[in-house]
């Protein structure tokens, strides 16, 4: 596999990132064009409009700023809508493990939202080390052209990281294979937002007993797998009721309901209004700031003229 790689207006990239393969590489999606990455870790930011992802964690969907991290087996497939611009980072276990000892620092499986400066810098940084893996297409893995890029994304991932300490393990290393796996079970939760998740499939895909991922997972994050699954449904839901023109029946399946009256209470007991208005309120706030933003224009303009 090439270091540096492309997929753009519609075309579609199949990258296998093996062990003793390019053991760190560049992607970028544009328009319509799409990427499976199998093997490796992998790590995505979406820099202009939207992309879907889909993976074994699940079906994610990428907006401005969103950034979203794998594990070498999730084998993601990321797609780009017509004006959508994402770019990612492959890279082996070897690699990882390198990161983490010349920075002390590692990346874990995860889903979150970048400032706009944080998301430029990432670009920049992108751009320099495809430059620079493009100059030695025959390197293995070049640590000085993705330190800088990998430094910044693992200082966006800070927040995620503070809770390593709080994992149960005797050393560091066992701390962080913890957080690790209860990082991509949380993702999952994420990704199959459109139905209710059973912790058997979580203490699976984590490798560890169901008492034990219970006890780990709401000591980490200070809920339940349970509560964390309620209330992704939920704000999945609240997304759709915003976003789509789906009826609320329709969101309410679409988010693991079994019926519109669990649904409509479980809302309401989250967002403390029904559906309908707080899709009602949302169509207003937009209208409201879509006005706010002509006036200013047509200000700027006389003042122009």
């Amino acid at each position: 596999m090439e270091q540096v790689q492309w997929a753009d207006r519609g075309q579609l990239l199949q990258l296998d990132t093996a062990e003793g393969a390019v053991q760190g590489g560049c992607i970028g999606v544009s328009r319509l064009g799409s990427v499976q990455v199998a093997g490796g870790f992998s790590i995505w930011v979406q820099l202009h409009g939207s992309s879907w992802v889909e993976a074994k964690e699940g079906k994610f969907r990428l907006r401005r700023g969103d950034w979203i991290a794998f594990e070498k087996d999730s084998k993601p497939t990321v797609q780009a809508d017509r004006f959508g611009v994402c770019v990612g980072l492959t890279l082996s276990g070897d690699a990882l493990r390198e990161m983490t000892r010349f920075a002390d620092r590692g990346l874990y499986a995860g889903r979150g939202n970048m400032p706009r400066r944080d998301a430029r810098i990432a670009l920049r940084l992108w751009r320099e080390a495809a430059a620079r893996l493009a100059e030695n297409p025959s390197a293995m893995f070049d640590a000085a052209a993705l330190r800088p890029i990998l430094l910044h994304l693992a200082g966006v991932q800070r927040e995620l990281a503070a809770r390593i300490p709080r994992c149960p393990g005797r050393s560091r290393s066992r701390k962080r294979q913890v957080f690790g796996r209860l990082q991509r079970a949380r993702l999952y939760l994420e990704g199959n937002c459109d139905r209710v998740v059973r912790i058997s499939e979580l203490a699976e895909l984590t490798s560890f007993s169901s008492w034990y991922f219970s006890k780990t997972f709401h000591s980490l994050y200070e809920e339940s797998p349970q509560a964390a699954s309620a209330r992704m449904r939920l704000e999945h839901a609240a997304d759709l009721l915003t976003s789509t023109s789906m009826m609320i029946g329709e969101v309410a399946a679409a988010s693991g309901f079994d019926n519109c009256c669990s649904f409509a209470r479980a809302f309401r007991a989250r967002f403390g209004e029904s559906a309908t208005r707080y899709r009602s309120a949302a169509v207003s706030s937009r209208a409201a700031t879509a006005k706010s933003g002509t006036s200013t224009r047509k200000a700027v303009e006389r003042t122009g003229t």
